[in-house]
């Protein structure tokens, strides 16, 4: 598709994440004329899959929450026309996520609070009181955010100390002493890469609320959300260019953002611009001397959260039985603790699922293991860049780099499942590297800008910038994760649309 030559589009976006698409299709259906441009060959961010020996994996979504009829996500999908057009699996009722522990021991979170509290007493019947005060904490914390209850009057979070400096690991520990418990509580904390000193409740709870409202697995993989919402986005009239790699910006007299311009010297204008890349790289294409210096400073000191090294096993047929639910194994007894890891007896914790195919019910055709690695792990390597579009090499060192570091996960997941290893057909990895290259952040963050809850204000990011026509968009802003992200679209969409007749749509999709 060629652009009109000249073309001034109401907005351009720049990014095809979920955060991009889903303002697209939100300012198209409201009649404004949108361009989304992306630097690679795929669209969707996190959302991308890729194929090896004939195995679809997931690159950074492997299941959502909030997908029971009515919840907020399921909501949200409805009014972007997307959710008939899915496939989902939901994961099993009686146990949707299970937290494993070097002794072997597992707990099991049910769907739904009744069934998540019904297990957990079943574990900790000394504990009853503890666990019931911490279901109850975590609804009375989600009361308190407005758009994740799709409305949008109420309190404002983000002035409530009590809410936003209260820390997820305090909290936990103030309500029960016992140890296992604390760490069973807190033993998806890999979901938002937790940091026992920094990760405040409300992080914690907003998750773990929205997978307790509907657990739920893509069938063949998550980029069906891309692929659906960029067809809605096309049916508006909404434009969407791949391998469009936006470096810099031209400016007219009263400091507005004129046009933006790609790395071949084509350029694209717009009376309104939203980055959904990471606000620290925003800065560097827009002009550092556009922002403020205390902005700039503070954004570019911001702690993001630790990126990931995650290995794709493709299984021989009928070798391996599909798992309806996910594991967090822990080697160690602090689930918090695998963020500092130990290289020598790394992954001491990370997150397993077997994808669920369409053609293979009983058996699964392949297994991804997430895990935590430091991007420093790969910093020989930090001038090389990898993908489709631009196809560069990192050289024998690396490969031996993956190689070696799969080989340490197969030998951990073998503690997991004896004998696993016969049933491998090939092992696929991707680096630190392979998330920075693909997704645009620096250092191959995984969720971000960390929130802390020590200093709450230092990582909260208005969607509006000094440049007046430019606007931030993404898991940066509000959350990340697929609700996260599409709450901080509509964050965004507030400045250009009526957010109590948007919100009201949605409620009535």
């Amino acid at each position: 598709m060629q652009k009109e030559p000249g073309k001034e589009y109401d907005f351009v976006i720049i990014g095809s994440g979920l955060g991009g698409l889903a303002c697209a299709y939100i300012l198209a259906s409201e009649g404004y004329s949108v361009m989304v441009l992306e630097k690679n060959h795929q669209i969707g961010g996190h959302l991308q899959v890729y194929s090896r020996d004939k195995a679809i994996f997931d690159t950074g979504v492997h299941y959502v929450g909030s997908m029971n009829k009515g919840e907020n996500l399921y909501q949200f999908f409805k009014y972007f026309g997307i959710l008939d057009k899915m496939k989902f699996k939901r994961l099993d009722d009686d146990k949707f996520d299970v937290i494993r522990f070097d002794d072997g021991f597992e707990y099991a979170y049910g769907q739904g609070y009744e069934e998540f509290q019904k297990n957990m007493i079943g574990y900790f019947p000394d504990e009853k009181e503890a666990i019931l005060t911490y279901c109850k904490k975590i609804k009375d914390t989600c009361k308190k955010f407005p758009l994740y209850n799709l409305e949008v009057s109420g309190e404002n979070y983000q002035m409530d100390s009590s809410i936003m400096e209260l820390n997820a690991y305090e909290y936990i520990a103030s309500i029960t002493k016992n140890e296992r418990l604390r760490n069973v509580l807190a033993g998806s904390n890999q979901l938002y890469a937790g940091v026992k000193e920094m990760t405040p409740f409300y992080v914690h709870a907003l998750i773990m609320n929205s997978y307790l409202s509907g657990a739920y697995k893509f069938i063949d993989g998550g980029s069906q959300i891309a692929i659906q919402l960029s067809k809605g986005i096309r049916n508006f009239g909404g434009e969407i260019l791949k391998r469009k790699k936006v470096v810099a910006a031209e400016y007219n007299e009263a400091g507005e953002v004129s046009a933006v311009v790609l790395e071949n010297g084509e350029k694209f204008r717009a009376k309104q611009y939203i980055s959904n890349i990471h606000p620290a790289v925003t800065i560097d294409i827009f002009g550092e001397h556009r922002f403020l210096q205390v902005y700039r400073n503070r954004i570019k000191n911001l702690k993001n959260s630790i990126s990931t090294f995650l290995v794709h096993f493709s299984f021989h047929e009928n070798a391996f039985e599909y798992l309806n639910y996910n594991i967090y194994q822990h080697h160690i007894e602090d689930v918090w603790g695998g963020v500092e890891y130990d290289k020598e007896t790394w992954p001491q914790t990370y997150f397993i699922c077997t994808p669920f195919i369409s053609k293979h019910k009983k058996y699964a055709e392949s297994m991804s293991i997430m895990t935590y690695m430091d991007a420093d792990e790969t910093a020989r390597w930090s001038e090389t860049m990898h993908t489709v579009a631009e196809p560069g090499k990192r050289g024998e060192g690396y490969e031996e780099f993956k190689k070696q570091k799969e080989e340490q996960v197969i030998r951990r997941v073998e503690e997991v499942f004896p004998g696993i290893r016969e049933k491998i057909k090939a092992v696929h990895s991707a680096s630190p590297l392979t998330f920075r290259d693909y997704i645009g952040n620096k250092d191959g963050s995984l969720y971000g800008v960390m929130k802390n809850s020590a200093s709450p204000t230092r990582t909260q990011i208005n969607t509006k910038t000094r440049i007046p026509n430019l606007h931030l968009t993404g898991q940066n802003i509000s959350m990340h994760g697929i609700l996260g992200v599409t709450v901080s679209a509509f964050v965004t969409c507030f400045a250009f649309v009526d957010k109590e007749k948007i919100i009201q749509k949605v409620k009535n999709a």
